[in-house]
Order: C-alpha cells, then sequence, then structure tokens
C-alpha cells in the first residue's frame, strides 16, 4: 500500500519542546517511516495518523533514561523505534540496530543513510546470535517480558540497564518476569512512566 506524504500528519506542538534543534531531522524521519514504512510493511498504515504520539514522542521521551556516550542495542529494531529516534537526539550515543529480516535491515540501511546518521550500526541478527555486550539494551513492541528477558538481558553488561518499552500492562509483564530476571542477573527492576501526551510511555527499567 502506498501512502502519500500528505497523509502523515503534521507535528504535534509539544514536538519542538522535546525534540528542541533536531525536530527537523525528527520530521524527516517520521515521513519516511509514515511513507516509505508503510509501502515496504515496516509499519501498519492504521498507524500513520497517530505516528507522531504513539511512536515517535513515545520513543523520544525515554532517551533521558540512557547515560551519556553510552553504547546501546536496539533489539527488534524493526522500523527504527527507538534507536533512530534515539540517535537523531542523541549524537554522543551509539546505536546498534538489530534485526533479522532482510527487508527491514535493508530499510534502515537506507534512513541511516538518507539522514546521515554517523552513530549508528545496521546489524542483520537474531539477538541471540551477538556476541558482544552493551550499556543499554532496549526493546519495543518485541514480546511480553518472560519472553523478551533471555534475548535481551545476555546483551547487558554488568552494570548496565535494559529500558524495555511496554504499555499499560507495563506492571504486570514485569511481575510474570521477576523470576526469569533474577536468573539472568537482574539487581534491581522498577517501571517508570512518562506522561508527556495523552498516551504516557512506560518503561520496564531492569538494571544488571
Amino acid at each position: 500500500m502506498s501512502v502519500s506524504r500528505e497523509t502523515v500528519p503534521g507535528p504535534p506542538d509539544e514536538v519542538s519542546k522535546i525534540f528542541g534543534s533536531k525536530h527537523g531531522l525528527i520530521s524527516r524521519f517520521t515521513h519516511i517511516l509514515g511513507t516509505d514504512g508503510v509501502t515496504r510493511g515496516v509499519i501498519g498504515p492504521r498507524e500513520v495518523p497517530r505516528i507522531w504520539e504513539r511512536h515517535i514522542i513515545n520513543c523520544g521521551v525515554v532517551q533521558s533514561a540512557v547515560p551519556s556516550r553510552a553504547r546501546v542495542a536496539d533489539v527488534g529494531s524493526g522500523g527504527g523505534l527507538p534507536g533512530i529516534v534515539w540517535a537523531i537526539m542523541r549524537p554522543d550515543i551509539h546505536i546498534s540496530l538489530i534485526e533479522p529480516l532482510l527487508r527491514r535491515t535493508t530499510f534502515l540501511e537506507q534512513i541511516v543513510g538518507e539522514l546521515e546518521l554517523v552513530n549508528v550500526s545496521v546489524v542483520r541478527a537474531r539477538a541471540e546470535e551477538v556476541q558482544e555486550t552493551f550499556d543499554v539494551v532496549t526493546a519495543r513492541a518485541v514480546a511480553r517480558m518472560k519472553k523478551l528477558v533471555p534475548w535481551t538481558m545476555p546483551l547487558v553488561r554488568e552494570g548496565g540497564v535494559l529500558l524495555a518499552i511496554k504499555g499499560q500492562n507495563a506492571s504486570l509483564e514485569l511481575e510474570e518476569a521477576r523470576q526469569v530476571l533474577n536468573q539472568f542477573g537482574a539487581r534491581s527492576m522498577q517501571v517508570t512512566c512518562y506522561e508527556t501526551t495523552d498516551i504516557p510511555t512506560r518503561v520496564v527499567e531492569v538494571r544488571k
């Protein structure tokens, strides 16, 4: 399905406040995701009208939890959420976009090239195939916590953090996953809620 650029909504008022001087580049990414991303099956057409609030801002508000100069892995990156958003906002960090599907890694590589993002690497692999660890590991809309933990926690270095972006059932998912989290070396775990828009962003934060 082809979506015209005009169908992608303009940025809401809070975009300038959240993204500051990066809002222009964020807008370019949003248009690519809402047009080419739909055509290529990376994002569903029904998501386009709410792309800012549900996807872009939803990811952007979490970057404040990422330490300075961190090495970050975005597991199951899909269309680059949250990895591309964080890379635009935070040139001090390096993002590895980990994605097993060729059509998605091809899309991600094209975005990285078009936006000239020098702090991003695209890795075509499943999480369990990656042989390095990171300061921060993140995942969004990949799987429930209990299933996600064995894929992501081995990638978190000692002293690092898993930031799993979740929906309204974040607390329930955390409770379900407590035992497996402990098995994978979690030292602390909590749910943090960011209420910047009408759709709050809930993040399961797990420190190792």
